[in-house]
């Protein structure tokens, strides 16, 4: 599989200054340790004096020292267009130059989404040519001054840094003395593609943000098909961006590649405050049914996944991207699908895909994701592993068998995701919004043509859970809540391991209460602490973890899930059914005695 060729009939532009290295003393920041995707804060601490600079520092240095060539390499810097994503680029390439780097890849506008950075890593030029890259983001979290910023680095496997990374990281950034940077050399225009030639054979060069995700997606699909699909009479279909960086990627491939109508892809042009407060989702570009408001709205939907009338006719698809464009929702006409269960689908249909031709070798879920993958997994004879949360666990399940790896067992081709509306599989090493929209799109196409007639996304989902049962779920998240007391409510849940086994609670007797620990079958990494899980004898499930993706506070992340068998009630609105799981969450965690909350912030 490769991407696009490094273009060197791009515009060469000499940028005459001094490249002399300016070392600045400098002391260690508290807090600047990462959570499961990057370190975020507000913008007004990276904007702080030294607070961006010394964690790029501390990067470089934990690098280094763990063997990776940076004198002489290739980097790539850009990011979802948040608001200091300009400032914070220019800043990173001044200091990638200072500490040894030659080549420095950028997206036009500085923009690249995070799969498409994970492309360009593993893609671009002659394939695994930068050693790593920066990516200027903090998804889905509101962009703004007032807001939320983030950065996080990528290996050159083009995924997340592993945890042994992030702590020499961390480690770092507890001991800085300086920093080093070429503080002469200018901003320079990133507005469209260019090289940008400096002194001492250093180099900046500036591609179309969209080519290289582009060029990959058209090895994974059958576009001639899809685009078949696109222009059925019956299918309409609206893809909503919500004002992150997904936008000229979904102009370029819906409707400049696939044809779809001119207005197909709503809220596409990036801004650095997703759309601000004034936006119907207050600038807080995730894509789920509370904030993904025009979206399901347009879909007949409420933020309840209840039916509504809207006076339109109702398109038969449609989906959205967060703010970098890692993660998605697909609806069809009234009917919305859980991340588990698109997931298990896309699994079960992956024949269709023609990234799967000769088959899958192995899938994998977050271990809060309902177990709907499992059930497929089983049936299909496809190894199947459950990881805790966070895309870097499914990389080293991707990398298993190659040269990273050789004495492991490979599992690619591979597809994997996350409750957390993140659906992927191993043609990068990052969760992939457009990736996961387009596989639906295949799997549609080829069942419509089979059929002669239109199979829409609910049509395959009637027919999945007729075969393999339905495993009803839900996400109650508490955002903003008191960390200590959180951690404190953790901590007790955690101390009753193993204790309330064969107890009955709500007339369902207790299979195993325990915390969730994984020892990575790959590199034989252990991860302690990954969630707080009561499993019952009859495969319901609850589960409690502290999100490590905000910035204010503390996010309860509260997973419900109940399996209905093949022969059993299909058609039930899915948080119905759990509503009496999540009573007897309440009971056993004391939630409202420790956070005060009666209510979730946002149900999934």
């Amino acid at each position: 599989m490769g991407g696009s060729s490094s273009k060197p009939d791009a515009p060469e532009v000499k940028v005459v200054c001094d490249m002399t290295v300016k070392t600045v003393k400098t002391k260690p920041i508290a807090g600047q340790k990462p959570g499961t995707s990057g370190l975020r804060k507000k913008t007004k601490d990276f904007m702080a004096e030294n607070y961006l600079a010394n964690y790029v520092q501390s990067v470089f240095n934990a690098i280094v020292e763990s063997g990776t060539k940076v004198e002489g390499g290739t980097l790539v810097v850009s990011g979802d267009g948040r608001y200091w994503n300009p400032e914070a680029i220019q800043i990173i390439i001044k200091m990638a130059f200072a500490n040894g780097v030659s080549r420095v890849w950028c997206g036009t506008d500085g923009l690249l989404s995070t799969p498409a950075t994970s492309a360009v890593i593993r893609y671009r030029g002659k394939s695994f040519e930068p050693f790593g890259g920066f990516i200027c983001s903090a998804s889905h979290n509101p962009g703004g001054i007032n807001d939320d910023f983030g950065i996080k680095y990528n290996c050159e496997n083009g995924g997340p840094a592993p945890e042994k990374a992030t702590d020499k990281m961390v480690e770092w950034t507890g001991k800085i003395t300086e920093y080093k940077l070429c503080s002469a050399i200018p901003d320079l225009d990133l507005s469209r593609p260019k090289i940008y030639s400096l002194p001492d054979g250093k180099s900046v060069e500036v591609f179309d943000c969209v080519e290289d995700h582009l060029a990959v997606l058209k090895q994974c699909f059958d576009f001639k098909s899809m685009k078949k699909l696109v222009q059925h009479p019956d299918f309409t279909m609206t893809y909503d961006s919500m004002c992150g960086v997904q936008g000229p990627y979904a102009i370029r491939i819906l409707e400049e590649e696939l044809g779809a109508v001119f207005g197909t892809c709503k809220n596409a042009k990036p801004q650095p405050d997703f759309g601000g407060p004034s936006s119907a989702w207050h600038g807080h570009a995730d894509p789920n049914l509370t904030y993904a408001v025009e979206l399901v709205a347009d879909m007949g939907l409420n933020k309840e996944g209840l039916k509504i009338e809207t006076g339109k006719p109702i398109p038969t698809f449609g989906a959205a991207a967060d703010g970098d464009a890692d993660r998605n929702m697909v609806l069809s006409s009234q009917f919305f699908v859980s991340p588990s269960d698109s997931l298990a689908m896309i699994v079960a249909n992956s024949d269709l895909i023609p990234q799967f031709k000769n088959g899958l070798k192995g899938c994998a879920r977050s271990m809060p994701t309902s177990g709907a993958l499992d059930i497929v997994a089983a049936k299909k004879g496809i190894a199947c592993f459950e990881v805790p949360t966070g895309w870097k666990f499914f990389g080293n399940l991707m990398d298993s068998g190659t040269h990273y790896f050789p004495d492991k067992k490979t599992y690619t081709p591979f597809i994997c995701g996350e409750e957390s509306f993140g659906t992927g599989a191993d043609h990068v090493r990052e969760k992939d919004g457009m990736w996961a929209v387009l596989a639906w799109l295949q799997i549609l196409a080829k069942k419509t043509e089979a059929a002669g007639k239109l199979v829409t996304l609910e049509d395959v989902a009637n027919e999945h859970w007729k075969e393999y049962g339905r495993n009803y779920y839900a996400r109650y998240d508490y955002e903003g809540v008191d960390k200590p007391k959180a951690e404190e409510m953790m901590k007790i849940m955690s101390d009753q391991s193993g204790k309330l086994v064969g107890k009955e609670f709500g007339g369902m007797k207790m299979k195993t209460n325990d915390v969730f620990e994984y020892t990575d079958p790959v590199d034989g990494s252990v991860s302690k602490n990954q969630g707080v899980r009561f499993i019952f004898e009859d495969g319901s499930r609850i589960i409690f973890r502290l999100s490590g993706t905000g910035v204010a506070g503390a996010t309860v992340r509260l997973y419900l899930e109940k399996f209905e068998g093949p022969s059993g009630n299909l058609n039930q609105h899915q948080f119905e059914v759990v509503k009496p799981l999540g009573a007897i969450a309440l009971e056993l965690s004391q939630l409202k005695k420790f956070t005060g909350r009666d209510a979730p912030t946002v149900i999934t």
